[in-house]
């Protein structure tokens, strides 16, 4: 169990109140008013979510178990080398900031940038490497996450969709299963 302190505008605790459920067991949630007047304090206590419950609570879930994440070797087992991805990334944002009219960045780059992230990260696991690439693909994943939540519904879902809390609790695992999905389409 842990506390939770939360300074927000009035306009964002809808919302805020949402994710907060959808990531935690919580206690209900009290509102009182900040200092400056203009803002609110939200208070609670949540609790950690069991990851056996959460992949317990998959939609596809079978009588031999739960159905886990794609393995790295399924998700990536037809993507460019990690050289070619890291060259398309660089350009597209090169593109986009040199071209600033031209347009947000569409779910494909948020999705290539996160599974090169998640394979570099990977390679480093896989050598010992400690020095937090881990912790930059998990940021990575989780703004493909947000970018998926907030979308036109156009990621698979299957089996965890961006709100699931086995997502939130894996995002590197969403990514791969995205992925997956992405690359088979193509």
């Amino acid at each position: 169990m842990f506390d939770i302190r939360i300074i927000c505008d009035p306009a964002d605790e809808p919302d805020i109140t949402r994710a907060l459920t959808a990531a935690f067991d919580c206690d209900p949630i009290q509102r009182r008013p900040a200092h400056n007047g203009h803002r609110v304090r939200l208070y609670t206590k949540a609790f950690h979510p069991d990851p056996a419950a959460l992949l317990n609570d998959a939609p596809e879930a079978t009588e031999a178990g739960p159905t886990a994440w794609p393995t790295p070797e399924d998700a990536y087992a037809t993507a460019p080398g990690i050289t070619y991805e890291i060259a398309w990334t660089a350009s597209t944002a090169r593109t986009l900031t040199e071209n600033p009219h031209g347009g947000d960045v569409d779910r494909e780059y948020w999705l290539r940038k996160a599974a090169l992230l998640d394979r570099i990260a990977l390679e480093h696991e896989a050598d010992g490497v400690r020095n937090g690439t881990d912790e930059i693909a998990a940021h990575a994943a989780r703004q493909l996450i947000e970018i998926d939540q907030d979308g036109e519904g156009d990621y698979s879902g299957a089996p965890y969709w961006p709100e699931h809390p086995a997502t939130l609790a894996h995002p590197r695992g969403y990514v791969r299963q995205e992925y997956a999905v992405w690359a088979e389409n193509q």
